[in-house]
């Protein structure tokens, strides 16, 4: 059975599963240009090169969306 990355849903995911800015835009909704930004200021899923192309991995995009969760819910209930 071969299947696309892009069919498999996100949480079904490899943690290292490498994925490009775009996919990254799409999960995060997100427009690729933020993204660039956020990498330039030290915010944001950790990024790096192969070669020449930007990517990251599905583990490190979880651990952003984790950290953005936990970083918006008060401290006092």
């Amino acid at each position: 059975m071969n299947t696309s990355t892009n069919t498999v849903p996100f949480h079904q995911r490899h943690d290292e599963e490498l994925l490009s800015l775009s996919e990254v835009g799409e999960i995060l909704k997100t427009p690729e240009n933020t993204l660039r930004w956020w990498r330039q200021m030290g915010k944001g899923p950790q990024f790096f090169k192969i070669g020449r192309r930007l990517v990251t991995t599905v583990g490190d995009v979880r651990q952003f969306m984790r950290a953005q969760r936990l970083a918006a819910q008060p401290l006092i209930p």
